[in-house]
């Protein structure tokens, strides 16, 4: 059996239709993707049956069979940056990520992602991101390790067991006082990647706090409590600070088909996170080597 990428499958349970095969099946459901693309994947071993095993271009369509294939981006854009691995346990991994580079594989990055790099330099298929940050973002991302104890770290996240720290840079805020809370309600914008500020009850909440303080640029400590997309961006905006080079708000100046400006990073660092280990009792806290770029 050929050896597949260091990414996890996407899964598909077949949808109902009177298709002979698997094979016409994915080819319907998936338009974009050429039937001679799907052929050269079931060759390579990268269409798997629930079981793991090799998909062939005769195996035979049943609804509601669940199917395993491995994405790809022909041509994928190199990512010219590097993660670091701060600690490895046999439950747990952390990672610095650098900006630019995505969590998990999504749109045109499958190879260029933290959890393939993650994967492939520790060898371990297991490898799953207990939470995820933007992208554009840097900073701590924990990794389970053990699918048998993944659950017990992913309710720290899911019970708001865990204390997470960023940073940012955004204009001063002289006539504010420090430290505040934003407690507004996001909901989607346009286009579909955007958040924003509507009216009703809050279902946000980021406590702030001044770190260092320029003449025009601040250096803030940003406290989330809740963990809606894009919260910090968000409220920053909102309060007349936008993060340096942030691109999305308070308006949208960046397209995003446009290619990646290397030279302004979004001066966000998810700066540290801190819980008790769920295993152990122990408390455990990790912190970011990065730094962010003060003006």
């Amino acid at each position: 059996m050929p050896t597949a990428p260091a990414v996890r499958p996407s899964t598909l349970h077949l949808p109902s239709g009177d298709w002979a095969t698997v094979l016409d099946c994915l080819c319907a459901h998936f338009p974009a993707i050429s039937r001679e693309v799907w052929l050269q994947r079931m060759a390579r071993g990268k269409v798997l049956g629930a079981d793991g095993l090799p998909i062939d271009a005769q195996h035979p369509y049943k609804v509601g069979l669940r199917v395993q294939y491995f994405r790809e981006v022909p041509n994928e854009t190199p990512i010219p940056f590097v993660e670091s691995i701060l600690h490895v346990d046999e439950h747990l991994i952390v990672a610095d990520k650098p900006h630019f580079l995505p969590v998990m594989p999504a749109g045109e990055y499958v190879e260029q992602t933290l959890q393939a790099r993650l994967t492939r330099r520790l060898g371990n298929p297991h490898l799953v991101p207990l939470h995820r940050i933007d992208r554009a973002t840097a900073g701590l991302v924990l990794f389970s390790a053990n699918p048998d104890t993944r659950a017990r770290y992913q309710a720290l996240f899911r019970e708001r067991r865990i204390d997470k720290t960023y940073e940012a840079v955004a204009p001063a805020l002289p006539e504010l006082d420090f430290p505040l809370q934003r407690a507004t309600r996001l909901a989607a914008a346009e286009p579909f990647f955007r958040m924003q500020e509507v009216a009703g009850e809050a279902n946000s909440l980021t406590r702030i706090e001044v770190l260092e303080r320029h003449a025009e640029w601040w250096r803030y400590a940003l406290y989330p409590v809740t963990g809606k997309k894009h919260q910090l961006r968000v409220h920053l905006a909102a309060l007349g600070a936008p993060i340096r080079y942030d691109g999305f708000y308070p308006t949208l100046t960046d397209a995003p088909e446009a290619a990646d400006d290397y030279s302004r990073p979004l001066q966000l660092l998810a700066r540290a996170l801190a819980f008790d280990d769920p295993l152990t009792g122990e408390p455990r806290q990790f912190t970011s080597q990065l730094q962010l770029l003060l003006p």
